[in-house]
């Protein structure tokens, strides 16, 4: 692996921010973001990250390539949670075995916007439609998740949860919503709306995305003795199947004929575990499951996993293939 490259992205400012809180963490440091702030910087990245797809999208336009990449990414979001859930059903009931597969089918915001991130610093183009396969992939998992379940309990096991009432639940949930909404505006503003908007969703960005990785080192490092009574699989889960969702990613990408910046970005999808939009489903949909589990494997392994190792190591290979 190139090391400069390894070196630029470990050490840049929002990648050594999630160090610093972890770091704390560790150190039982008092240190903590408010959560009225954690959660206006989240609002922040979801807003920005979608306006600047959105003016993205404005200026490639909608075409048939574009379309099939779309459609990629919601099978892509598909198929993870059902080969998934027949891994985990070795070690686990059904209900944590669906949750699981559910988290590693969804994405994640944030691992998305800190590839973006870095894909910029390293002057890589990228489209504004990759924006909108981030929130075409997010509900797929989650409806495919709650059938995978059902279908193992059967039709009148479990705990009777309305299918229809839980996809209407992921579809409206509020980062879907806010995403998918940013993301229209961005599109429908156009060159003069992203002017207007420029110094807010892209000259702070960076400064915002280091201080939301602060809180998320936080919370990732406390978050990571949830795991030590789970044993060796579920840790050795979280990484292992990030890295074969990644070459999934990869294969379509090859085969779809995306640009580098693409590639990255829909291997980085692919890679990624979802810790905000599936939790909040699950807890409707599957009580039975266990938070400790999914949440501390996303949030705990897998993303501090894609953040450090995952990223540089996805930009390498397409970059290597590419070229």
């Amino acid at each position: 692996m190139d090391v400069s490259l390894l070196r630029e992205t470990l050490l840049s400012p929002p990648v050594l921010s999630f160090a610093l809180g972890a770091g704390a963490a560790f150190a039982r440091s008092d240190l903590e973001i408010p959560q009225p702030i954690a959660r206006f910087l989240s609002l922040y990245l979801m807003v920005a990250i979608g306006i600047h797809g959105g003016h993205g999208l404005h200026e490639t336009g909608l075409s048939v390539s574009i379309a099939l990449v779309l459609l990629a990414a919601m099978l892509l979001a598909l198929l993870v949670p059902v080969y998934t859930f027949f891994i985990l059903r070795w070690r686990l009931d059904v209900y944590n075995a669906g949750a699981i597969a559910a988290t590693y089918g969804s994405v994640s915001a944030v691992t998305f916007v800190t590839a973006s991130a870095v894909v910029t610093s390293l002057g890589i183009q990228s489209g504004g439609h990759m924006v909108a396969a981030l929130a075409l992939m997010e509900s797929p998992a989650i409806v495919m998740g709650v059938l995978l379940v059902r279908r193992s309990l059967g039709s009148h096991g479990g705990s009777g949860t309305d299918l229809w009432r839980v996809t209407r639940e992921a579809a409206v949930s509020g980062p879907l919503v806010l995403i998918v909404g940013s993301l229209l505006i961005g599109f429908l503003a156009g060159d003069a709306g992203w002017r207007q908007l420029a110094p807010f969703t892209d000259g702070i960005f960076r400064g915002m995305l280091s201080l939301f990785l602060l809180d998320m080192g936080i919370i990732a490092a406390r978050r990571a003795k949830d795991l030590s009574a789970s044993g060796a699989f579920l840790p050795l889960f979280a990484i292992v199947v990030p890295l074969v969702n990644a070459a999934l990613g990869l294969g379509l990408a090859y085969a779809l004929g995306l640009a580098e910046g693409d590639a990255i970005l829909f291997m980085t999808l692919a890679a990624s575990a979802s810790y905000i939009a599936v939790p909040a489903a699950m807890r409707m949909a599957m009580p039975e499951a266990n938070p400790s589990l999914y949440v501390s494997m996303a949030l705990a392994l897998t993303f501090p996993f894609n953040i450090v190792i995952g990223i540089p190591l996805y930009v390498w290979i397409v970059r290597l293939l590419w070229s």
